[in-house]
């Protein structure tokens, strides 16, 4: 599927969040995202214009942020993985916190032909 442009390992990180608060909260606006990732408002200002300009989202009259299909898309596929990964390696007995932060780096550099097949085995 083609896309404007490719979303940076950050913007995944800013999608990513977007969808885990959206099915928290229902909506969200970016002091929502700047709380949950621990960066200022002016980050997540500087983020959204990106995304959005790449098509991964919209702001509404309201300033609640909406992912657009392709942003759902990405976000849902980097969240998969961050799940797979941090209950994978919890698993194996890493300690929570680090198995977390191992794993939003590892979703960002597995190849997805990679990450199905691990998938698939292990699932």
């Amino acid at each position: 599927m083609k896309r404007k442009q490719q979303a940076t390992t950050s913007g995944e990180d800013y999608l990513e969040a977007i969808l885990v608060l959206q099915m928290q909260k229902g909506t969200v606006r970016s002091v929502d995202v700047a709380r949950h990732m621990e960066v200022s408002k002016p980050s997540v200002s500087h983020a959204v214009a990106t995304l959005r300009d790449g098509g991964f989202l919209t702001m509404d009259s309201d300033y609640f942020l909406h992912l657009t299909d392709i942003g759902r898309e990405v976000a849902e596929q980097i969240y998969e993985k961050h799940r797979f990964f941090t209950e994978r390696l919890i698993a194996a007995g890493v300690d929570p916190k680090t198995a977390e932060a191992d794993a939003c780096r590892i979703e960002h550099v597995i190849s997805d032909e990679s990450f199905q097949k691990l998938k698939k085995q292990l699932m």
